[in-house]
């Protein structure tokens, strides 16, 4: 998700974001006031001087920002969100006097360069805060607040004397693993209960970053978040469109696909007037449906002569390991120590995951990870306090001057299962594109545009054929015939076809709320109209304006946008056909991997190395000799299985009515009166599994 995490995304570039897949961090720490945490601008200082100032300013700062929003998610506290709280305080109060500083410039003769970081400057926070300084502190609470809600939220259930409490991780293993109606449902609604909370702090929040927008020129947070891409906001809009258009003909066969499935897997109960159930799609947001394997794989392992199930072969791997180790033990082993060695060969398993998805990289040609990667990461989930598990990557410092070494992290709660492996090289990506760009200013170290960030681990991930999966050893020798062709096409398209309407239903709805066109007392009502028409998928139980359930996904109460997630998810296949060129691949496009190929890796790394510093058509076009995103990739890519899809599905009814999306059902009779108050910024998301 890459997000992508935390709840501010602070975004200058792309790069102050921290993932992902991603997760944003947001702005922190800082070492002055917050009236005096930038210094007063020279009088006769010219527009290059004040870049130049800005640059040292924010780098400097940077490391104190980094670190109080990395304790804030990964020690969930009262103490850590005050920090938090304060650390973004500091740093926006920065933002707004060097946003305001620059306008003295406006007019004047500069060079590209200089225009282009005062540009970013201004755009450079998916947060933007009033001038307010009261409203400011205030912004930074309810951020920090939200996001801690959704780090430390859990569903608890008491039967009798006893009470028992699962977090996301206990909940999504249940949509994972167990096939039961009833207790995936039960998972599905105990998830989105946490996010009832947050409810009136989101219209507060909507209602002040709408207010810094404002003051900086847009019409509300949502056109400031569309400006962010060379391109004016209306153009951004239509090309989204025009690219879903593309694509939304293979989503709907494999939707129907799936429906079909389900309707055998649930008689009576697989789809809901046509759509698919939300609570049976192995994912909590349905972005992903992967962990469906058992129910959708088109062959079985024996019709397909290849076995694909990368979940299992690490499952058997981690429990080999474990059970090694506690061979070790004494006999008359305790209890705690049993802990503690379970514990270890946890970290271990997670170590090695993320080595061998490192070596993918420097098999490019890229460079090791730093020693401080794997002294700082968190790669497993803590026993001791709450954190944010959802999936980040952290660039702490802006590395790569002054002589400092890059303190680059990643932040997940690893376990041994095919979609945290591929989030693994996912999160990776971002970590490495830190790398390349870390030598530019700091106005300049970020994506291209923020697809760019999330769609560079994508890259690999789709480099990551069953050939390249037998060579590390988590799938057996693959027998070449169209069954296990269709099978390893379903298993790309299951996370990353699925993911296509939902990176762009989310911030289709921030968008209305930000703009106004979906007020308050329609939050939830438009969410799921929104997840219907886009997705094709409902809830089979009344969900009313007593719920909040936008607040389950991660990156609205995190406000990372989600537009970047969709976008990524075209140009990654664009990407990946580019680099099997310059790997000298001759054959069709899902067969390729280059893994192991300089010529790629050199490709890759000078793409990665320009950062923000230009407009992302000159990138894209030194990447793959065109200026323009385009979908036509993904279907060369899906050629075989959309055929194969439309043969399944045919003489079936497909395609759904968005008007079935959710049985209707009023408000609690005792749920509050939502106060009515301007809307809040919204993009769209997480990059497949749980990045985002």
């Amino acid at each position: 998700m890459i997000l992508r995490n935390s709840l501010l995304v602070l975004a200058i570039g792309a790069s102050l974001a921290l993932t992902a897949c991603q997760r944003e961090p947001s702005p922190s720490g800082d070492t002055g006031d917050a009236s005096t945490s930038s210094q007063a601008a020279p009088q006769d200082e010219t527009a290059d001087a004040f870049i130049a100032r800005v640059n040292a300013e924010l780098k400097a700062m940077y490391p104190e920002l980094t670190a109080a929003q990395w304790l804030s998610s990964t020690y969930i506290t009262d103490d850590s969100q005050l920090l938090a709280a304060k650390a973004n305080e500091k740093f926006l109060t920065s933002l707004n006097s060097w946003i305001e500083q620059s306008k003295k410039f406006e007019g004047q003769q500069m060079s590209p360069q200089t225009a282009r970081a005062i540009t970013l400057l201004k755009l450079g926070t998916a947060m933007p805060a009033p001038k307010d300084p009261v409203k400011l502190a205030e912004l930074t609470r309810i951020a920090t607040r939200m996001e801690g809600m959704y780090g430390s939220g859990s569903y608890c259930r008491t039967a009798g004397d006893s009470k028992s409490c699962r977090q996301l991780g206990e909940l999504e293993d249940v949509l994972r693993n167990d096939r039961d109606y009833g207790a995936q449902l039960e998972a599905w609604q105990g998830w989105h209960t946490i996010s009832q909370p947050m409810r009136d702090d989101y219209q507060r929040f909507v209602a002040l970053v709408n207010e810094g927008a404002k003051e900086l020129g847009y019409a509300d947070a949502g056109e400031m978040w569309r400006s962010g891409y060379d391109m004016s906001p209306a153009e951004l809009s239509a090309e989204t469109d025009r690219l879903w258009g593309q694509v939304k003909p293979l989503y709907e066969q494999l939707h129907c696909y799936t429906r079909t499935r389900l309707e055998a897997q649930y008689p009576g109960r697989g789809s809901v007037d046509g759509l698919l159930p939300a609570h049976l799609l192995g994912n909590m947001w349905q972005q992903d449906w992967g962990n469906l394997w058992d129910v959708l794989a088109p062959y079985s392992e024996q019709e397909a002569g290849a076995d694909l199930d990368v979940t299992a072969a690490l499952e058997r791997r981690y429990q080999s390991d474990l059970n090694a180790r506690l061979a070790k033990e004494n006999a008359l082993i305790d209890t705690d120590r049993r802990v503690e060695v379970v514990r270890e060969a946890q970290l271990e398993d997670a170590r090695r995951m993320t080595r061998q998805a490192e070596e993918f990289y420097t098999s490019l040609g890229m460079p090791k990870l730093p020693d401080s990667y794997w002294q700082k990461t968190q790669f497993i989930k803590p026993r001791d306090r709450d954190v944010v598990c959802h999936a980040s990557a952290w660039d702490m410092n802006m590395g790569g001057e002054d002589g400092k070494s890059p303190d680059v992290r990643t932040k997940m709660c690893i376990k041994p299962n095919e979609e945290d492996f591929t989030t693994i090289y996912h999160e990776l990506g971002h970590v490495y594109y830190y790398l390349a760009y870390n030598d530019q200013p700091p106005l300049f170290q970020g994506g291209a545009h923020d697809g760019f960030h999330e769609a560079i681990g994508d890259t690999i991930v789709l480099a990551m054929t069953p050939g390249y999966l037998q060579s590390i050893g988590l799938v057996g020798a693959q027998q070449p015939s169209r069954e296990a062709l269709i099978n390893s096409q379903m298993r790309m398209a299951l996370a990353k076809v699925s993911f296509l309407p939902f990176g762009l239903m989310i911030d289709r709805w921030r968008w209305g709320v930000f703009d106004g066109s979906i007020t308050p007392e329609n939050y939830n009502a438009a969410w799921w109209e929104l997840k219907a028409k886009y997705q094709g998928v409902a809830p089979v139980t009344p969900r009313g304006e007593e719920f909040f359930d936008p607040g389950a996904k991660y990156h609205v109460p995190g406000n990372t946008p989600y537009t970047r997630y969709f976008l990524s998810h075209v140009l990654q296949f664009q990407f990946y056909k580019s680099l099997c060129e310059a790997a000298g691949f001759q054959g069709p496009l899902y067969e390729c991997t280059f893994a192991g190929n300089r010529a790629a890796g050199e490709k890759f790394w000078s793409m990665l190395s320009k950062g923000n510093s230009q407009p992302w058509q000159q990138t894209m076009t030194e990447l793959t000799g065109g200026e323009q995103m385009d979908a036509s990739a993904v279907l060369e890519y899906f050629a075989p299985l959309q055929e194969w899809l439309k043969q399944q599905n045919e003489g079936k009814t497909c395609g759904w009515q968005a008007s079935a999306s959710a049985p209707a059902a009023p408000a609690a009779p005792d749920a509050p009166a939502a106060p009515v108050t301007p809307a809040a910024p919204g993009p769209g998301e997480d990059a497949p599994a749980s990045r985002s």
